[in-house]
């Protein structure tokens, strides 16, 4: 199965990736965890990706396409499938993709649109916390440390990103929705496109998730 998922900062993206990965055994390809990994390396792509990360701003094409698709070059790909979370996020992406999938004789199976309202990214990502030292993830009403501020696992301090603060999750749904709406409508014309509700919990929205897979075959 090869799957993207669309969806604005804190829809939910990853933690259905990673359950629909774990479930059908289908390589998970996230974006954010790409570019969190050349931002600690320290290495020059690394330091420009921070620079935009900590703005607020989108990774410019050629970086991003660039490392997704050496991503999708890999073996395990073609073997098993993937799913794509954070990309594309621009119809031009949309469409490089597009070529490269067809130049690896590979093609997407189905894009889940994850729409979700503001009020349900505010309280998710303002409220997430991670742990400085083990990097374990909290978040301070859905899943709170037993003691405030504290981690559990090392006694680490617990921090909130730059990219988790509200002025910056603003700037980050506002860029969002300037860019995305013409790339939803690319999917929409290909009939790929199936758009779920990103505010329902995470059982409820793998359900809705796997009944799509059942009806189109992919099961």
């Amino acid at each position: 199965m090869r799957l993207v998922l669309l969806g604005p900062p804190g829809a939910g993206k990853g933690t259905q990736a990673v359950v629909l990965s774990n479930n059908l055994h289908i390589p998970h390809i996230s974006t954010g965890d790409i570019f969190r990994e050349a931002k600690e390396s320290g290495s020059e792509l690394g330091k420009k990706l921070a620079e935009y990360m900590e703005q607020g701003v989108l990774v410019p094409d050629d970086i991003v396409n660039r490392i997704v698709i050496e991503r999708l070059s890999k073996d395990d790909i073609k073997e098993k499938g993937f799913i794509l979370d954070g990309y594309p996020r621009t119809r031009q992406q949309a469409e490089v993709l597009d070529n490269a999938l067809e130049g690896l004789e590979l093609r997407l199976d189905m894009v889940i649109y994850m729409k979700t309202s503001k009020k349900t990214i505010l309280m998710r990502l303002t409220g997430r916390r991670i742990c400085k030292r083990c990097g374990h993830i909290y978040h301070i009403k859905n899943i709170p440390p037993k003691k405030e501020g504290i981690c559990d696992c090392c006694n680490g301090e617990l921090y909130q990103r730059e990219d988790d603060k509200e002025q910056t999750v603003l700037k980050r749904l506002e860029v969002y929705q300037e860019q995305t709406q013409e790339l939803i409508d690319y999917y929409k014309q290909k009939r790929l496109l199936k758009t779920v509700s990103g505010d329902l919990e995470v059982r409820q929205l793998y359900d809705v998730i796997y009944e799509f897979f059942g009806k189109k075959g992919l099961l």
